[in-house]
């Protein structure tokens, strides 16, 4: 059985990359990855906890595969487990729509019932709007590989060390 089950779609390979990122800074034996698009929501049933990523394509868009993906879940795959979120998107070409995707999952996830953690400050961000602003933070963490990728290692170690014990609490628990 996954501890923690890493779920995330991928265009370009920057959502990819974050995620074996969060892998490695987790502990490699604690998270298990899945590509959305090479895997169903059943495995979703073996973890203990998840975490969630995507990326905003064109107009706040989700990928395809995690758009048949969220499709497919139901309650079930969520139940009583924890659920970290994160999302990459570019603030300065799609300030109106960034990191839209992430906003979109949440919404899915929460109207599931998923137990959801990890939001995160909008400081230091620059755009319009987003989708996953909720109650002024977003709903993830959320990173900007084209205009702040030097900021990528210390938001990632700021988050997991804020949703880290959550998740591991989950596998402790269950």
């Amino acid at each position: 059985m996954a501890k923690i089950g890493l779920f995330y779609a991928t265009d370009t390979g920057n959502t990819r990359k974050i995620a074996k990122q969060i892998k490695k800074r987790f502990g490699g034996d604690d998270i298990q990855l899945f590509d959305v698009a090479k895997t169903t929501p059943d495995a979703m049933l073996d973890c203990e906890a998840l975490i969630v990523g995507t990326p905003t394509l064109g107009d706040g868009e989700l990928p395809e595969p995690l758009a048949e993906f969220l499709g497919q879940l139901d309650s079930s795959h969520l139940h009583s487990k924890p659920v970290a979120l994160f999302g990459l998107g570019d603030q300065v070409g799609y300030p109106a729509e960034f990191v839209d995707a992430l906003g979109i999952t949440y919404k899915k996830l929460r109207k599931l019932g998923a137990h959801l953690i990890g939001s995160w400050s909008a400081d230091g961000y620059e755009f319009e709007k987003s989708k996953a602003l909720h109650d002024g933070a977003f709903v993830g963490l959320v990173l900007d590989q084209d205009n702040q990728a030097d900021l990528t290692d210390e938001r990632l170690d700021e988050w997991l060390e804020q949703v880290k014990p959550e998740l591991l609490g989950a596998t402790v628990a269950g």
